[in-house]
């Protein structure tokens, strides 16, 4: 006796309608095999045994698409197939068949919709691009403001060190001409600058890093640093003394 082989493939294409008016078409793979046990019902009693599966699967799924939307109908393509499975083992178990698995392989939606879920998806890819583009904008400006207080703060934290360094240099000079008589302050600052000036070619020459610095250090070089150094201090001073003057202006305005 002659039958059909053991393991077989079915592919259905089904036209419905979803509950939104949504025509769509499925796509069907169904996995079946003859039972050896029953292939005598399954060569006799049936005579066109994938007509038969392609009917009950119209039926089942026909019967369920119509229930669900479009969108429920792609996130449970899977309730479909065990639909369709149960119904074609009891009804295909009788003539000897076993179904062995059945998948939605596809779903076609009508033309005219899937153009328009594209330019939904188009459209929500523009806005995300756009939402992307602000985030971008903000961190920028965010980053700009931190930049911009750092600097603020970085410049007050400068101001305050060398209002330090200058309240110090002018407390030494006033401790040394009250125990010093005779001694003037550019005497005093001459002194303390060269003192400094010495202590920093120490600390240069007892760092770990292996760098080569020259300094001028001969009695002509130190007293040009002073003045250097003198200067800029005056001119600092001054300058405070000017924004101390401006700020008094703008209070009594």
């Amino acid at each position: 006796m002659m039958f059909a082989p053991l393991n077989q493939s079915l592919d259905v294409k089904i036209e419905t309608k979803t509950k939104d008016n949504v025509f769509v078409q499925l796509i069907c793979s169904i996995q079946y095999r003859i039972v050896k046990l029953n292939a005598d019902d399954a060569f006799y009693e049936l005579q066109n045994p994938k007509e038969q599966i392609q009917a009950y699967v119209f039926d089942v799924v026909r019967a369920h698409v119509p229930r669900m939307t479009l969108d429920a109908l792609f996130e449970q393509k899977g309730d479909v197939a065990q639909a369709v499975l149960e119904e074609l083992e009891k009804v295909m178990g009788a003539y000897g068949y076993n179904i062995e698995q059945i998948l939605v392989v596809d779903i076609i939606p009508d033309p005219s919709v899937r153009k328009a879920m594209n330019e939904i998806n188009a459209a929500q890819l523009q806005l995300a691009s756009v939402y992307k583009g602000e985030a971008e904008k903000i961190l920028q400006i965010k980053k700009a403001e931190a930049e911009a207080e750092s600097k603020y703060l970085g410049g007050v934290g400068v101001a305050r060190q060398r209002q330090a360094i200058t309240d110090g240099l002018r407390e030494n000079i006033l401790n040394f001409s009250h125990k010093v008589e005779g001694t003037s302050a550019k005497e005093v600052m001459d002194l303390i600058m060269i003192t400094q000036y010495f202590d920093t070619i120490k600390d240069l020459g007892n760092s770990s890093k292996n760098t080569t610095i020259f300094i001028p250090h001969g009695p002509g070089h130190v007293r040009d640093i002073g003045d250097q150094i003198r200067n800029g201090l005056m001119e600092a001073s001054s300058a405070q003394i000017g924004n101390n003057d401006q700020v008094d202006i703008l209070h009594l305005d």
